[in-house]
């Protein structure tokens, strides 16, 4: 049954990557195409949402139409303007969710390399819990310090019980809307759709994420993930 809908917030500036990353070819593929299409495909995402930025006519034209005529599946594709900050997108594309569909997704356009495994795994934990989260262990060591550096070291933040956050991040729509409409603070300080259930005192449980999920920020981002899609070389003999 399709029972999920997806949604995709891509109208951010892409301010450290230089250009548009989105659009940035990825072994033969854009960007935003392999993240699309990773939900597209499944059987069990009867639509995806897609929040652009909608400050120029033909970039946004092009983009509708690559992502139409480059993503293939069941699922329907539908489009909304982008807000000023992510939450605000995510809040644009929700409200074009229909409330008899009990399950949203929402998913970096920047990460392309998500795997099915994933995706499953994710919604399984969500169905059991409510709402479920992929994370990777922080494994460097993490000094809290005022900004801009140089800054005096303020304390060393124990990492055991620190997890770094991943997506899709997968919840009910009503609780989606419920924390929306709730949400103690500006949107524009909302750096994790998680945390918008969290605030409305709502459960959210992590599940293991992938190392290889990475979000692409900037060009070494890029090349890091073409060299991921790369075969692994054979053993030798």
């Amino acid at each position: 049954m399709a029972d999920l809908a997806v949604i995709i917030p891509a109208a951010g500036l892409s301010s450290r990557f230089g250009n548009q990353k989105l659009l940035a070819d990825l072994d033969g593929q854009k960007v935003i195409v392999r993240s699309i299409q990773a939900f597209r495909q499944r059987a069990d995402v009867g639509l995806i949402v897609i929040a652009l930025r909608s400050d120029d006519d033909h970039a946004l034209t092009a983009t509708k139409e690559l992502l139409q005529t480059r993503t293939t599946g069941p699922a329907e594709l539908k489009f909304c303007a982008g807000g000023d900050c992510r939450a605000r997108s995510v809040s644009n594309a929700l409200a074009l969710v229909p409330p008899d569909m009990t399950w949203v997704a929402v998913h970096d356009a920047a990460r392309p390399l998500v795997s099915q495994h994933l995706i499953d795994q994710t919604l399984a934990a969500a169905v059991m819990h409510g709402a479920a989260v992929p994370a990777v262990a922080v494994s460097q060591t993490i000094k809290r310090a005022e900004s801009p550096l140089p800054a005096a070291v303020i304390q060393t933040v124990p990492r055991d019980e620190l997890w770094a956050i991943q997506t899709p991040q997968i919840m009910r729509r009503a609780d989606l809307q419920q924390a929306f409409d709730r949400c103690p603070i500006p949107l524009e300080r909302v750096t994790d759709d998680a945390q918008l259930l969290e605030m409305a005192y709502l459960p959210v449980w992590l599940t293991p994420g992938e190392h290889q999920n990475i979000k692409i920020t900037t060009p070494q981002d890029l090349q890091l993930a073409r060299l991921l899609l790369q075969p692994p070389e054979p053993a030798a003999t």
